[in-house]
This record gives C-alpha cells, structure tokens and sequence, in this order.
C-alpha cells in the first residue's frame, strides 16, 4: 500500500474510493507517567511519550490501511495525522486519508 501527503500520485490516474482512518488510544504505566513527571522538572525530551506516540501513529496508520485494503484501494492520498489528550498520560492518534485505486 503506498501512502502519500499529497492529494494525487504525480502522473497517475486515481480514483477515489472514500475516506480511510485508523485510530488508537494509547497509554503508559503508571511508572512511566512517573517518571515522565519528574522529568517536566528538569526539562529535555521525554522518550516514554515520544516512544508512545511514535507506537499509537504505527498501529493508526496499519488500521487505516487495512480499511483502504478491505475497499480495494491500492494507495491512500491527503495522509493525515491528528492527536488528542483523552487524560492525563493517554492520548488518542488518528490517521486518515482518502483510499484510491489507480487507473
């Protein structure tokens, strides 16, 4: 499946399918959350949510694929990301895009 962030695949002819996405909500435990609180005191990078995001963005992004896959799709264009705070150390990834078949 090829994904693209860009609204057509340059010298092919596509036909959209309709709108795919994928979404996750995803946490840490409890002593990552902890440490990730110590580490807001001293600033830097904190790689236990980076880490988990970069985890929630993976399984989003196979989700929406698999959907683009079931309609026939052979790519997926416009490839979007969205994140959201659900609660303290959770957050909710979605990817989306428009599933295409190429002519």
């Amino acid at each position: 499946m090829k994904l693209f962030n860009i609204d057509h695949i340059p010298g092919a002819e596509i036909e959209a399918l309709g709108m795919v996405r994928g979404a996750v909500v995803q946490s840490k435990h409890i002593g990552k959350d902890l440490m990730a609180g110590f580490k807001t005191l001293v600033g830097g990078e904190i790689k236990g949510y980076t880490e988990m995001l970069n985890e929630a963005r993976t399984i989003a992004t196979q989700r929406m694929v698999e959907q683009a896959e079931a309609m026939g799709a052979d790519a997926v264009v416009n490839v979007r990301y969205s994140s959201s705070a659900i609660m303290d150390g959770a957050a909710e990834v979605l990817a989306y895009g428009t599933a295409v078949r190429i002519k």
